[in-house]
């Protein structure tokens, strides 16, 4: 798979890369009525966000839930973490998901990934809401980071994605469960990354000025195992 441009949340990337209509033409190409990305259920949403982590962590994260005005905090946590259910805005800008409004994709990061990773994906979702296009979006957050308005990764940045309930591209679905890293940017490689038996995906995001780095895990968050599809 070829690495390409993305933002934090490249596993989109990873998973949902020929969405195409019949003809050709992409399957998504306008953002859906907001009603698409909403869930009615409030306590739905805080359960899916919970999932992305075991319990042990996620049942004392902050979690956040998505309205008409943006994430809002529905439950204040105390040990750091922030989980949240990310919506199909948190893909690259070519990729063919970004308007899906099926995705959900819940993530519970920890301190240092929430402080450095969650601003970001604030200020871009208020941008969809507010009816900014892909490309006046991604222009947005380069300028963004290129005044410092929104943090570089922390050292130890990461985040959990191990749920069996999350729908990550209509091409694999949940994919598998991984733990991500964020890393100023860097070459993946120098981590082995990408090579012949290593664990480890990586990819550099250039908008972002980060890399991330992916590795799958057996288990789902509630424990049972998960099937291994490979990278």
């Amino acid at each position: 798979m070829k690495t390409k441009s993305c933002i934090t949340f490249v596993v989109f990337l990873l998973v949902g890369m020929n969405v195409m209509a019949q003809d050709g033409a992409p399957k998504y190409p306008v953002m859906a009525s907001l009603e698409q990305y909403l869930i009615a259920d409030r306590d739905m949403e805080i359960a899916l966000a919970r999932s992305a982590a075991p319990q042990s962590i996620s049942e004392n994260a902050e979690i956040l839930i998505l309205n008409r005005h943006g994430f809002e905090t529905a439950v204040k946590g105390t040990n750091g973490f922030v989980c949240v259910v990310e919506r199909s805005w948190s893909a690259g800008i070519d990729d063919p998901d970004f308007w899906n409004p099926k995705l959900r994709a819940p993530i519970c990061f920890n301190a240092a990934g929430a402080r450095s990773q969650v601003p970001g994906l604030m200020k871009k979702t208020k941008l969809v809401l507010a009816g900014r296009s892909k490309t006046e979006i991604f222009v947005a957050i380069r300028a963004a980071i290129e005044k410092k308005e929104l943090p570089t990764p922390e050292p130890g940045a990461m985040c959990y994605m191990m749920s069996k309930q999350g729908y990550l591209s209509d091409r694999d679905g949940h994919w598998r469960p991984h733990l991500m890293f964020f890393l100023p940017q860097t070459d993946p490689k120098n981590w082995g990354a990408g090579f012949l038996g290593s664990p480890v995906i990586g990819f550099e995001n250039s908008t972002e000025r980060l890399t991330l780095f992916l590795l799958p895990v057996d288990e789902w968050s509630d424990g049972t195992p998960a099937p291994n599809k490979g990278h």
